[in-house]
């Protein structure tokens, strides 16, 4: 019982390390770029988680690797997509839109119609947080925040599955270096990570402890002992503590109205967790 009440606790640990690491990662943008500073992460976060968990990689079978292979796909695009999408919109407005896709997979996954009504209420939120025709928000920037919501709901999916045919340290390890073999032909391309110095790199380690290593270990805590549904809506928490990250740190400063459709995604969260844990 005690190791099943760390899931929800570990969750929330693992949405304030990301927000709080792609505060810090934002600020890197203007001199490594996007994809130089999502290669610096994931890159790091590789070699940090697998040098402490240290997996047998000859030890896997063929449908564990083909269940990493594609747990590391769902890291690396959503990571990579999702930074290109900040680059562009305010980071409250990134993840709140980001999050169109852990909520779609919830909706797939409801069995009752409370979930359903906890969903669109998230739903709603999104909705009005986006400034629909005010020309005043970057259209490539939502489009990408969009993306990367799909691959976060990839990322959930396979973080379950994952985690119920291996090790979860093995897993998460294991799929940190399949998305750092992804990322970084786009990093030799982009030719950005050239620029690196001391001080760079390690802000960029600070990045991978808090936006990788820490939060993708303590979700398979998670995703180990909740169902993907109330994961899914579970972090919808992420726009308020992007929103919050964003103000303090990079003084992204949203409307009132925005705050409120914020609110809405929270109390989705909240409902539907409170819900979960009743039944």
């Amino acid at each position: 019982m005690k190791n099943k009440n760390m899931a929800v606790p570990a969750a929330l640990a693992s949405m304030i390390c990301v927000q709080g690491g792609a505060s810090l990662a934002k600020r890197l943008f203007p001199t490594l770029g996007a994809i130089g500073t999502s290669t610096l992460r994931i890159g790091l976060s590789a070699i940090i988680l697998f040098l402490i968990n240290r997996p047998n990689l000859f030890s896997f079978t063929k449908k564990q690797w083909l269940y990493c292979f594609i747990y590391g796909l769902g890291i690396a695009a959503m990571n990579l997509i999702f930074y290109l999408a900040i680059q562009k919109i305010p980071l409250g407005l990134g993840v709140t839109i980001e999050f169109v896709g852990p909520l779609f997979l919830a909706l797939v996954l409801s069995r009752k119609l409370l979930d359903i009504l906890w969903a669109m209420l998230a739903c709603a939120g999104i909705l009005l947080i986006v400034p629909w025709g005010s020309g005043t928000i970057d259209t490539l920037g939502l489009f990408l925040a969009f993306l990367a919501g799909a691959f976060w709901a990839l990322y959930i999916v396979m973080g379950g599955k994952v985690s119920k045919v291996m090790d979860s340290k093995d897993a998460v390890s294991t799929g940190m270096l399949i998305a750092a073999a992804f990322i970084i032909p786009f990093a030799i391309w982009d030719g950005q990570l050239t620029k690196i110095t001391p001080l760079l790199f390690a802000q960029g380690l600070g990045v991978a402890i808090l936006s990788s290593a820490l939060p993708f270990s303590l979700d398979m805590v998670a995703l180990k002992r909740l169902p993907a549904k109330t994961f899914s809506i579970l972090t919808s928490l992420q726009p308020a503590f992007a929103a919050l990250s964003g103000l303090i740190f990079l003084q992204e400063r949203l409307t009132g109205f925005q705050w409120l459709s914020i609110a809405c995604v929270v109390m989705a969260s909240i409902g539907t967790t409170v819900f979960s844990r009743k039944h």
